[in-house]
């Protein structure tokens, strides 16, 4: 609130202020962006880089997941073929059984 107070009061300083502002800034602009360009430059390349590693990992996630896939499909059909054989060879021994010479019973 002091520096509004001090202003209100005191038009010239107001004034040159102003006036000191519109003379600098077109001076003093060039001149900071000159300095901000390597710092904005920077920044991209930065950002460039960092979007360059995310892809390269976000790849690499993605490999591996397909592994993961592949590998747990093939479990999978490990785990049906071996419920499949189960069955089968529960029915050899008796087809077995009847089969052989000399197990026969007779009646």
């Amino acid at each position: 609130m002091a520096i509004q107070d001090m202003f209100k009061n005191n038009i010239v300083a107001v004034l040159g202020i102003g006036i000191v502002a519109a003379v600098l800034v077109p001076i003093a602009l060039p001149v900071v962006a000159r300095a901000a360009k390597p710092f904005a430059k920077a920044l991209v390349k930065s950002g460039i880089i960092v979007y360059e590693k995310g892809r390269e990992a976000v790849a690499e996630l993605g490999e591996v997941m397909e592994d993961v896939v592949a590998e747990a499909k093939a479990e999978i059909e490990q785990e049906h073929a071996a419920q499949a054989v189960v069955p089968a060879q529960a029915m050899v021994p008796v087809a077995d059984v009847a089969a052989k010479p000399g197990t026969e019973t007779t009646t």
